[in-house]
């Protein structure tokens, strides 16, 4: 089967598996790769955490892992630090070759449940594959409350080029209300976690996205800057050998942390 056969077969799977989610789904494009793909990821970021057949999944992973080499893998090995273990790099986090990446999760841990929604989390959800949002249920049934702002958990990747996704919750900011030094510790708290984790975890490189910016409102400048010291005085007091990208997304966090990284 190519690519479109697959993704046909994965869609039919799961329309049958919730059969009330296809008149959301009817008008979607239904040509291409790329139509066929927005159907599937819709139906995935719907789907309950629940198992799936090992036919599903194959079939899945498959498809995933060709869709990730399409779209060109880079290694951290191909990138030059700023400073001493220290990198940035602006493109998709989920096409990252790295021990981890950091997903800024939301409190279910469960990822993005909006249908085909432009963030980061679902993003990771839907190209790591449904294994992760079971994997994250399971950790979530065992704590028995929502995940804190500023903790960190760990989960394999699945069909993502990283070993390891990290998830951390960071803090919100209320459109129109000013930043405060709470909000500036729970976001420090993050990364430290995150940091704290890959260590114990034996990790030699990790990918930060940039937490709370965008969805959940937090200033640009002032998050970067957060990043940048927190990641900084962590590998100094830790003497942690692990090398960090801070991966940006937009031009606006891409162009701060290059100023950032070269005028410290």
């Amino acid at each position: 089967m190519n690519l479109i056969d697959k993704l046909d077969t994965l869609i039919a799977y799961l329309s049958e598996e919730q059969p009330y989610l296809s008149e959301l789904f009817k008008d979607y494009p239904n040509e291409t790769i790329h139509d066929k793909y927005e159907i599937y990821r819709g139906y995935v970021n719907l789907r309950p955490a629940m198992k799936a057949s090992e036919e599903f999944l194959q079939l899945q992973d498959e498809v995933l892992k060709a869709l990730i080499v399409q779209d060109g893998i880079t290694s951290i090995d191909d990138l030059t630090p700023i400073q001493p273990q220290l990198y940035e790099w602006q493109g998709d986090i989920t096409t990252l070759e790295v021990d981890a990446i950091v997903n800024a999760a939301n409190s279910d841990l469960l990822g993005c449940t909006q249908a085909n929604h432009n963030c980061i989390d679902n993003t990771i959800h839907t190209r790591s594959g449904v294994q992760l949002r079971f994997a994250c249920q399971q950790i979530m049934d065992e704590q028995g409350r929502r995940e804190p702002i500023g903790k960190a958990k760990i989960t394999p990747a699945y069909n993502l080029p990283s070993q390891y996704v990290i998830h951390t919750v960071g803090p919100f900011i209320v459109p129109g209300q000013a930043l405060t030094p709470m909000k500036e510790e729970l976001l420090k708290s993050s990364y430290l976690n995150c940091l704290k984790l890959a260590d114990a975890y034996h990790l030699q490189s990790i990918a930060f996205c940039c937490i709370s910016t965008g969805e959940f409102n937090f200033p640009n400048e002032p998050a970067a800057r957060i990043a940048y010291q927190t990641v900084k005085d962590y590998l100094k007091e830790s003497q942690s050998a692990i090398k960090v990208i801070f991966n940006t997304y937009l031009d606006i966090d891409h162009n701060l942390y290059q100023t950032i990284l070269k005028e410290s």
